[in-house]
This record gives structure tokens, C-alpha cells and sequence, in this order.
């Protein structure tokens, strides 16, 4: 039997698409991790509800209700249906104990998501919304591009990037259409490509001095 099917019967529960497995504000002791399936984790702030991240096979999630011990600080709702590991608080401790391959994983994606939530800080410090998008999306591209004929596509919509941007929809999409009309990405139903980061990059240079200046005839 296979090392993640072990897992599985001894810490696994199958859930179907639409289950909210926690919601923000409750008291929790457990954690998940994926081994099939997307699980969104979301946010209600005021009257809307911002998605935060998707996640998908390998990822985890709900661990600092078991660090820390305080509050959910978001909701997890299961978007596609998913196999999980329900891992308790002694469970968890043992795993970290036992394993130190599991504890450097689990350090270094704790320290990532760190990272990602300071540059999304810093990124809505910007009041420009062309910098906001443009930007989010060349450090996409850095960052988490895979590439195809052509350019670099990353795994985002357009309302993903409005939650990266903390932008609505139409915002978003007024920068996305003059990329569009540039011809420096493609919007597919899985994610953008940009052709050429530092042609996006120069893109947004010339707005800027057209803002400056103005149209220049």
C-alpha cells in the first residue's frame, strides 16, 4: 500500500465540493493537508467576501489554530472535491518530533506565506492601480511562472488578481485591456500569459510618463 494511501485511512476524510470546513472567528485543533482537490480559504470584510488563495494537492492549511491557539483568522470552503489529512494537535506535535524533513517543510512554507503577505502589504501601499497590477504580475512571473509557447503564464484570473490587488473587478480588467490592446499577455481560463515580462515591466514605464506628460502628438 502506498505511503499516502496509508495516510489516508488512518487520517483522511473525503469532502465534497462546497463544504465550509471552518469559518473565520471559530476555535479550532486541527489542521488539513490536501491530497487531492482545492480548497479556497476566504474572508468576509464588511459586505464582501475576498478570496485569499486557492489551494491545491500538498498544500496545507489551519495550522496556526494549532500554533497559537487563538481563533480561525479566515474561512476554508472545499472548491473542487478533495481528500484530506485531519491532523490534531498531538499528531501534529509527534509529526514535527519525528520527522524533521516535515518540520523544515512546514518552516519554510510558514516563512513563504510570510513573505507573500508582506509583498501583498507593500503592493496596496501602491496607489497607482496600473503599478498595482502590472507589478503583481511580473513578480507572478518571476516568482510562480511556468513557461509556455510564447511567454510565462501564471496561474491567475482576473478576480484573483483583484483580490492580490485588493482592486475590484473592474478596475482590474481597465489594466488588463490596455495590456490586452499592448499585446503583452493573453488571458486564457487558466491563467495569463505575458509574453515578455520586461516589455510589461517597460509598459509600465511609458504609462507613467503619459500620465506625466499627456498624449504627445
Amino acid at each position: 500500500m502506498a505511503a499516502d494511501d496509508q495516510l489516508f485511512q488512518k487520517f483522511g476524510k473525503s469532502v465534497n465540493k462546497g463544504t465550509v470546513l471552518f469559518r473565520d472567528g471559530e476555535r479550532g485543533d486541527q489542521m488539513f493537508i490536501i491530497q487531492s482537490g482545492k480548497v479556497r480559504i476566504f474572508k468576509q470584510i464588511g459586505d464582501v467576501e475576498k478570496t485569499l488563495t486557492t489551494l491545491g494537492a500538498g498544500e496545507f492549511f489551519g495550522e496556526m489554530s494549532i500554533l497559537n491557539n487563538k481563533p480561525r483568522s479566515a474561512s476554508a470552503e472545499v472548491v473542487e472535491d478533495a481528500r484530506l489529512l485531519v491532523i490534531d494537535p498531538k499528531t501534529f506535535e509527534t509529526m514535527i518530533k519525528s520527522n524533521a524533513e516535515i518540520a523544515i517543510r512546514i518552516i519554510k512554507k510558514l516563512a513563504q506565506r510570510l513573505q507573500e503577505t508582506d509583498d501583498q502589504i507593500s503592493m496596496l501601499l501602491v496607489k497607482d492601480i496600473n503599478q498595482r497590477v502590472i507589478l503583481t504580475l511580473a513578480k507572478m512571473c518571476d516568482d510562480k511562472g511556468t513557461p509556455v509557447p510564447g511567454g510565462t503564464k501564471v496561474s491567475m484570473s482576473i478576480q484573483g488578481l483583484g483580490t492580490a490587488t485588493g482592486l475590484d473587478v473592474a478596475k482590474v480588467k481597465e489594466v488588463t485591456d490596455k495590456l490586452l490592446k499592448a499585446k503583452l499577455i493573453n488571458i486564457m481560463e487558466d491563467g495569463i500569459v505575458i509574453f515578455d515580462v520586461n516589455k510589461l515591466r517597460k509598459f509600465l514605464e511609458f504609462l507613467a510618463m503619459k500620465e506625466q506628460f499627456g498624449d504627445i502628438s
